[in-house]
């Protein structure tokens, strides 16, 4: 989907499709009951650390590398075999979101191509920039079709004017589109499923939706699943209304399912058992 048109915000007018607005509503309440939860006024920071492990993880399954996360916690070095690359990668993105945040705004193409680099964790000639004409691209479980290098550019930049410029879109709309573009375009030459990801993060936490991180997106994608996953992303891909529609309502359960997953590490520790 082209997010430049007519409107003078073409991110708030997303907002008016079909069943959107109850995807906003629904999302906006189970972020309210994980901050509103005891443990929550105590322990955040405990909250936000596990919230990130899981996020990792969950991310790193969509990419190919579904591990227990216990394994997660018990290794140290993921520097072997490509599952191992895979979580290192994610659980690396997971740390370097909170500090990009205050240049989001100003300059998310600085900040993706910050991502990319860190995902890659090498000094390669394709690392850190969009992809040129010609270049393969390393993403084998996202098989619709390749935009050219040159689509891809624009529709970045068009994207980041858009987020730039600010406007009155929901925080869940613009995290969704900027998820759905990067999965789409795939302007890197590897990783851009975790890149993409961390960016929906970097939207959530920056709008305000989820100051403190606690609500990752990546585990109840992950907990969809991979099938739903794509066949959401190829609603957007379409660009019907219904298939956008679909595709941040597909995002907005993934929010709440990571909210649940949050307050159920608070009844945890609230008991004791975590």
């Amino acid at each position: 989907m082209s997010t430049t048109g007519a409107t003078a915000d073409p991110l708030a007018a997303l907002g008016s499709l079909p069943g959107v607005a109850d995807s906003v509503e629904s999302v906006r309440k189970a972020v309210d009951r994980v901050y509103g939860h005891r443990v929550m006024r105590r322990r955040s920071n405990e909250i936000t650390s596990e919230a990130a492990l899981r996020g990792a993880r969950g991310s790193a399954a969509l990419s190919g590398a579904d591990w227990a996360l216990e394994e997660v916690r018990r290794r140290s070095d993921f520097s072997g075999d490509d599952g191992a690359r895979t979580m290192g990668a994610a659980l690396r993105l997971t740390a370097e979101a909170g500090q990009l945040l205050s240049v989001w705004r100003q300059s998310p193409l600085r900040v993706l191509a910050r991502l990319h680099l860190v995902a890659a964790a090498d000094k390669a000639e394709r690392v850190g920039r969009p992809r040129q004409e010609g270049e393969p691209v390393d993403e084998p479980l996202i098989g619709l079709d390749l935009p050219s290098a040159a689509e891809a550019h624009g529709r970045l930049d068009g994207l980041s004017e858009l987020i730039i410029a600010g406007g009155s879109a929901p925080a869940l709309v613009t995290a969704a589109v900027v998820h759905g573009e990067l999965l789409a375009l795939r302007p890197f030459t590897s990783h851009n499923g975790l890149v993409a990801r961390t960016a929906e993060r970097i939207v959530l936490v920056g709008s305000g939706l989820d100051p403190k991180s606690v609500c990752p997106a990546e585990v109840g994608h992950a907990d969809l699943g991979r099938e739903a996953y794509l066949k959401a992303l190829e609603g957007y891909v379409s660009g019907t209304p219904e298939g956008v529609a679909a595709w941040i309502a597909h995002c907005g359960r993934a929010v709440e399912l990571g909210a649940r997953e949050s307050t159920a590490v608070c009844e945890a520790l609230q008991r004791g058992a975590a």
